[in-house]
């Protein structure tokens, strides 16, 4: 029997929001160092739940699975309910039927779900009709497994000892006791040198000079194409991965017809581990996160984010490097070097892979919110604009592309991030000097510490929480009139709001994205999460004006070189993101 997924239960080192793993009535209690269930008599337990539905739909269709089995192990009589929710219809209950445990693994098929549809989503429902325990559930199918995959879990870390050795550890240890273990290793690639890695039997240390992700993923491939593995998994150094995520993966890509499949994880945002930040995501013009902010304990929202998942397809919808597994031989493009941010899109996007989304295989980390600074927003235009100019799939026209420059420059006018605007500015200059910019900058070395000398204000600084006033109302009605005012004005810009204005406001962290809080303010204070740090824009329309104008010029001449720009990105992509080009970089290590 192949074990498609584990029942998990929470975990307190990575999330202990218990209802994204299974319901439970008062009458059942979960002992989470055995990681067993204790029922009385009627007690319910529910695992309809993000961490232990099974998307029999994405199995089903990417395995050509022929049989299902749910095994149960534990003791007491229960009784057993399995559900197939379904896609724009009723939901069904398949099975109903009373199951007595005696310690030993006790076997049910639960194979009719095909018999109404191969579609959906299974889960199961039990509820004690005695004293009774749970001591381990999964789903399994009888398969003889193909040759195995060979999987490097690449992670590329940089001056972050603590985080990676805590990764690597965890992977260890439980790599120790896992049926599959000779078919995985870990590969450290150091861009900072200094995370004291021990190499094992199960871990590789590779020490790299810093050239960013780009760089470290690169080295990452480059070792495992040396190396004969056929899959890798993309990882960060905090990885806050359930080790059930990585089972579930190999599994999945172990039996999946298609050899170009691959699996991008979640992420979940380390603020509400109840709520999902980004389950995959698609580009055009800008990052496109699908099922953000949805309440994974909400069993409706958890079933429609998998139907529109399994259903919906999009071309250009990329992983992200927190959690991303992918077949070497199908990685006809290696990472570009762009130091950091968007190489995973323009990975995802530029090769042919086939992507798919799996319930709990998710990475839990910081949300990117307090990580915005000016120099994520100069990497960021950098690489969108690259990513249109340089794959012909994505084709906007030079109209189109210096939109998505102007769109980053007048968010960041109405927020008064005047030091933002400059290093944008910069984006599009270096943007414009062609594809060999990157490659003379790939350790962003010198760019790093420019855009460090130009940035005066927006810096965090200490605070006194008891000093702020209180933080601006998201949902402050605002007339339609005004906010018109507001909008036509660019926040003041253009026209002084006499009066109209709200004053300084100060933003909560969660709502720095958010424009509406910050319509007719005169200053913004940002908050970090635990708003202890902040800093304060102010607004200034001669520096405002005077970047926007620069800006107008830079349009113009942006159009005039499009031409040549365009054709140079693309006829040099294949060469900067091949293999070759990391063969040489890496060639002396």
């Amino acid at each position: 029997m192949i074990t498609l997924q584990n029942i998990v239960f929470p975990d307190p080192d990575i999330c202990t929001e218990i209802d994204l793993y299974v319901r439970l009535n008062n009458l059942v209690g979960l002992d989470r160092p055995n990681e067993t269930l204790q029922f009385c008599a009627g007690g319910v337990a529910d695992f309809g739940t993000y961490f232990n539905a099974l998307s029999i739909g994405k199995w089903h269709k990417a395995c050509g699975l022929d049989n299902l089995w749910l095994e149960l192990t534990g003791s007491g009589t229960l009784e057993l309910e399995i559900f197939h929710a379904l896609p724009d219809q009723s939901w069904n209950i398949q099975q109903c039927e009373i199951v007595t445990l005696d310690g030993a693994p006790a076997l049910i098929d639960i194979s009719r779900y095909s018999d109404t549809s191969e579609k959906g989503m299974l889960y199961f429902r039990l509820k004690a009709l005695s004293d009774a325990q749970i001591t381990d559930a999964r789903f399994t199918t009888e398969r003889v497994l193909p040759a195995l995959p060979r999987l490097a879990v690449s992670i590329t870390t940089f001056k972050r000892e603590a985080a990676v050795q805590n990764t690597v550890s965890r992977l260890e240890s439980y790599l120790q006791g896992y049926e599959h273990k000779d078919n995985i290793h870990i590969f450290v690639v150091d861009n900072g040198k200094s995370a004291q890695i021990t190499e094992s039997a199960q871990t590789s240390y590779y020490p790299n000079d810093n050239l960013g992700g780009a760089g470290g993923f690169a080295r990452g491939l480059q070792t495992a194409i040396k190396r004969d593995f056929t899959h890798v998994l993309f990882t960060d150094d905090d990885a806050a991965f359930p080790m059930e995520s990585l089972h579930r993966s190999f599994v999945f890509l172990a039996l999946a017809s298609d050899s170009r499949t691959a699996i991008a994880g979640a992420m979940i945002n380390n603020t509400h581990k109840w709520a999902m930040w980004e389950n995959g995501a698609w580009f055009d013009r800008k990052c496109h996160p699908l099922h953000s902010h949805l309440d994974l304990r909400d069993l409706g929202a958890l079933a429609h984010m998998e139907f529109t998942s399994e259903r919906d397809h999009y071309d250009t919808m990329y992983g992200g490097w927190w959690f991303f597994a992918f077949p070497v031989e199908h990685a006809k493009f290696h990472p570009y070097p762009f130091f950091v941010r968007g190489d995973d899109v323009s990975f995802s996007i530029a090769n042919d892979f086939n992507i798919t989304l799996l319930n709990g295989v998710v990475s839990f980390q910081d949300g990117f919110i307090e990580k915005e600074n000016p120099q994520t927003w100069y990497l960021d235009l950098r690489s969108h604009m690259a990513h249109h100019l340089s794959l012909e799939s994505m084709d906007i026209g030079s109209t189109g592309v210096s939109k998505i420059a102007i769109m980053f420059l007048l968010r960041n006018l109405v927020k008064f991030q005047y030091d933002t605007m400059e290093t944008c500015l910069l984006a599009w200059e270096d943007v414009m000097k062609g594809p060999q910019f990157f490659l003379d900058n790939k350790d962003m070395a010198e760019r790093r510490g420019r855009i460090k000398s130009m940035v005066k204000n927006e810096v965090w600084r200490a605070v006194d929480p008891q000093k702020l006033q209180q933080v601006a109302s998201p949902h402050r009605h605002i007339p339609r009139w005004k906010l018109a005012l507001y909008k036509f004005s660019l926040n003041g810009h253009l026209l002084p709001l006499l009066g109209m204005g709200i004053g300084p406001v100060v933003l909560a962290p969660q709502e720095r994205g958010n424009l509406h809080v910050i319509w007719g303010a005169r200053a913004v204070t940002y908050l970090n999460t635990d708003r202890d740090m902040a800093y304060t824009t102010k607004r200034s329309a001669a520096r405002g004006l005077g970047l926007m104008w620069r800006a107008t010029k830079m349009f113009f001449k942006f159009r005039a070189a499009y031409p040549k720009l365009v054709k140079d990105y693309r006829e040099t992509y294949p060469k900067i993101a091949g293999q070759d080009y990391w063969t040489e970089v890496y060639k002396d290590t």
